[in-house]
């Protein structure tokens, strides 16, 4: 079986809520038929193998610059170009380390521009053979007698070499998977999902809890008519939300207290603010030009669809619905700081309420038998946080999004690794959230 043909698999058979995506983007207008193209569709070529293309031709002209400033020495170029090409000496010429520098920028933008391999076996070859053909040259050679260019040139060509294999190895390669796999999670979802699981758009996807007022009791959580009595863990569930719940309702209350954090081009701006208990808590501010109604939509009712246009999220699955305000949720986050960071995985309890003035989805980590911590992914913890949106009473069709995140991702990272990484994901989920919503039509 092929690596994409195992992949899918891997995505139907660990996130089969990933299936029920079918059925709702086939109903929503808005959604951008960008999604079913494959990575090599979408453009000629990525723009991380771009980059890389152009550090590959940069190895190529640095080399030649400084091989050109050797040559021009008191002696005059023409002389120490027939010294070094026409009556080449092994020991002494400089002109082998320029053309194996040719020779990495032919066979790679050959293997990774024209051909647009997506391995890493090409590379290893020309890393291997300028680090053999280098260190023997510097072994056997007299270049160390020739002043500063004799250890320079040598030294840059090795380092260059090693540069270009990690930044392959490790940004192209890896990026260019994630984005197959995102496309190969759309198209699982949207070719076999309701064949395979015809339960789950009934099982939560578009449902609306019913309105609830901030102080009331009465909020959909007590046993009605037709409805089934809550176990004792389901009633334990509905609690943790209601808590994480008051919390988020808090820290909104002390928006003056919230200290300044980040801010970006578009207007966002990261706070930070301390949770008793639970430590440094990090939120998201963002106004945007679309209705409070859209937001809540794409963000609240619909969490299982994010992975389609939020980089940020690897996977998102509905476990349970409690009742009409609470549910569970498995998410995983994508990796961050360029990898440093690996992908987590979650297990959350979120309360939905629908206010007046406002939609909120408050939710706080817990234990699911559904779902037991896995060996490939770090289980973090969430604390008390959520997603609101602030409607606008004198012009419906903007709204402010806040995003109050306090996790633990768990791992031995430096903390100030984790705090940047958080500020920049909350960054990055309001671009595309931007992204998302100005590809819908205007709701009113």
């Amino acid at each position: 079986m092929s690596k994409p043909a195992e992949l899918q698999h891997d995505l139907e058979r660990s996130l089969p809520a990933i299936a029920s995506i079918s059925t709702s983007f086939s109903q929503s207008q808005g959604f951008s038929p960008y999604c079913y193209f494959s990575p090599e569709k979408r453009k000629a070529i990525s723009d991380v193998r771009r980059t890389f293309c152009l550090f590959v031709t940069f190895d190529l002209l640095f080399i030649s610059l400084l091989w050109i400033i050797e040559l021009n020495t008191k002696e005059g170029i023409q002389k120490n170009l027939k010294d070094e090409i026409i009556d080449y000496h092994f020991k002494t010429s400089f002109f082998d380390i320029f053309v194996l520098a040719f020779f990495r920028f032919f066979v790679l933008l050959l293997a990774y521009a024209v051909v647009k391999l997506r391995h890493w076996w090409v590379i290893a070859v020309t890393t291997l053979v300028s680090s053999a053909f280098l260190i023997v040259k510097v072994i056997l050679s007299e270049l160390l007698t020739k002043g500063a260019f004799g250890y320079l040139l040598p030294i840059v060509s090795f380092v260059i070499a090693w540069l270009e294999t990690w930044f392959l190895d490790f940004k192209v390669l890896t990026q260019e998977a994630e984005e197959e796999r995102w496309y190969l999670a759309a198209q699982a979802a949207a070719s076999r999902g309701p064949l395979l699981y015809p339960r789950a758009l009934s099982e939560g996807q578009f449902y609306s809890p019913p309105e609830s007022f901030a102080g009331s009791d009465n909020e959909s959580d007590e046993e009605g008519a037709g409805r089934k009595a809550l176990t004792a863990q389901e009633k334990e569930y509905v609690q943790q939300g209601k808590d994480a719940m008051e919390v988020v309702d808090q820290i909104l209350a002390q928006e003056e207290n919230w200290k300044f954090e980040k801010n970006n081009d578009f207007g966002d701006v990261v706070y930070t603010f301390e949770i008793p208990f639970h430590g440094k808590t990090f939120i998201l501010k963002a106004f945007l030009q679309c209705s409070a109604e859209t937001v809540y939509q794409e963000v609240i009712l619909q969490p299982e669809k994010m992975i389609l246009w939020n980089r940020t999220v690897a996977a998102c699955q509905i476990l349970q619905r409690v009742e009409d305000n609470t549910i569970i949720s498995y998410d995983v986050a994508a990796g961050a700081a360029g990898g440093v960071v690996s992908p987590r995985d979650f297990v959350n309890v979120r309360r939905i309420e629908r206010r007046r003035d406002r939609y909120i989805s408050s939710g706080i980590s817990t234990t699911h038998s559904l779902k037991p911590p896995l060996s490939k992914y770090v289980r973090g913890e969430n604390g008390p946080g959520g997603f609101i949106v602030l409607k606008c009473p004198s012009n419906p069709r903007v709204c402010t999004f806040i995003w109050i995140l306090n996790t633990d991702l768990k791992g031995r990272l430096p903390r100030y690794l984790i705090h940047q990484s958080l500020a920049a994901t909350m960054f990055e989920f309001a671009f595309h959230l931007r992204q998302r919503v100005s590809e819908l039509p205007a709701r009113p």
